[in-house]
């Protein structure tokens, strides 16, 4: 039964990124949120089966209580219909949390989930690409998205894309993986400039310098190639993305320096006294728009704002805690899976200061893959730097010691001893 769950939960992962693009109407909703609630479904009586659920760490013991404090805003929030919505919808996401903590056994499935990903992202992005081609030949469309996405969120899943499928170039064997890997790295930046996401754009040029130092520990030829290629690389850019797609990215030097950030101030200034008013509880899960007097459209455009008004202080506390230990998670890592999960993290941080992203479901799977990896990366240091090495040999100190190691004993491989090799 848990090979069934793990096969939903890689489904789950897969439909993440393009979950928006197919959507089955009530009661169904979105594919993701269909799969993800098979993967539970299996999850429970795989549980039972087993008699025993992992013990849980800090993180997933705190996303708990992070969950709780949001239920328990139903009975002072200002909008009780609304917030009744957002435990329904917390629950979906927070659970993936559990489910990658609960069913990853190995270095070998963290590397399954970050391909599913990946492969979630080429959908998106072929569907991004798809629209660019089909889309409306006026000359002011600027911004081409996927069927039911939104343009920021959807760059932002993107980028996590990046540096995913570099760290899978450098630690995969098969070559059709290789070539789904080096072929995202084109297709996903592409399709992030066809979206004319600003911020989208930022988290990009991010994940591309982690790209660029994973790249160059192990393919540095390729990298002073793709460098000296950058002209050309350029000029097909150029041809392809529209001239008022690349005006309106332009836009980020003015933006940042005169700019009010696309009324973002407004919203949060807006926001700001909302929080005031009930500075240690907030107003109540998804009660920020109603709060802050604003259009119902409208989001808060900051994470740690919409956290600080719908849940106070205290909710603000314990999310600002989940970060930082997925960075001590970080800490216990080494090398090429360190560098890419820290990468995907600081692009999310930064697209968080100008998104709402505590309500998205790529949010909490980071979240879950970071702190499965630092467990591993505690519990077999070895059999994670075999697994993430590069594949012709690993570097740095600690790489030598495990490619200068013996080889282990057949016993112990057939005793079940973790390895990706």
């Amino acid at each position: 039964m848990r090979r069934v769950t793990w096969g939903l939960l890689l489904t789950f992962a897969f439909t993440i990124p393009w979950e928006y693009s197919l959507n089955l109407g009530e009661p169904w909703g979105h594919v993701a949120r269909i799969t993800g609630i098979l993967a539970l479904l299996a999850a429970i009586p795989a549980v039972l089966q087993q008699g025993q659920l992992r013990k849980l760490g800090a993180i997933q013991w705190l996303v708990l209580a992070f969950y709780l404090w949001i239920c328990a805003s139903y009975f002072w929030s200002i909008s009780p219909d609304v917030t009744l919505e957002k435990m329904r919808g917390f629950f979906q996401e927070l659970m993936i949390v559990w489910l990658v903590w609960e069913f990853s056994e190995s270095p070998e499935d963290v590397r399954s989930l970050m391909r599913a990903y990946v492969a979630g992202a080429w959908v998106l992005a072929l569907l991004t690409l798809g629209s660019l081609l089909t889309g409306s030949p006026e000359a002011d469309q600027i911004r081409f998205v996927a069927e039911g996405q939104d343009a920021n969120d959807m760059a932002r899943y993107l980028d996590m894309g990046l540096p995913m499928a570099t760290l899978l170039l450098t630690c995969e064997r098969g070559i059709v993986a290789r070539i789904l890997a080096w072929g995202y790295l084109p297709l996903g930046v592409l399709a992030v400039l066809v979206t004319a996401s600003r911020e989208g754009f930022v988290a990009a040029l991010i994940a591309l310098c982690g790209c660029g130092l994973l790249l160059s520990q192990r393919y540095r030829r390729a990298v002073v190639g793709a460098i000296a290629l950058l002209t050309v690389m350029l000029v097909g850019v150029s041809l392809i993305v529209p001239h008022g797609t690349i005006d309106r990215l332009a836009t980020i030097p003015e933006e940042l320096n005169r700019g009010d950030l696309n009324q973002r101030w407004n919203i949060w200034d807006a926001g700001w006294q909302a929080f005031v008013h009930a500075p240690l509880v907030g107003t109540g899960a998804g009660s920020f728009v109603s709060a802050a007097g604003l259009n119902p459209v409208d989001t808060a455009h900051n994470t740690a704002l919409s956290i600080l008004a719908d849940g106070g202080l205290v909710a603000l506390l314990m999310a600002a805690t989940i970060v930082a230990l997925a960075l001590v998670a970080l800490v216990r890592m080494r090398g090429p899976l360190q560098l890419a999960l820290a990468t995907v993290l600081l692009g999310w941080m930064t697209t968080s200061l100008v998104a709402t992203v505590e309500e998205n479901r790529s949010t909490w799977l980071l979240i879950g893959v970071i702190a499965v990896a630092g467990r591993m990366a505690m519990d077999d240091p070895r059999a994670v730097e075999r697994c993430f090495g590069f594949r012709n040999g690993l570097t740095g100190v600690r790489g030598r010691e495990i490619a200068e190691a013996p080889r282990a004993p057949a016993r112990a491989i057939e005793a079940g001893e973790p390895s990706c090799l």
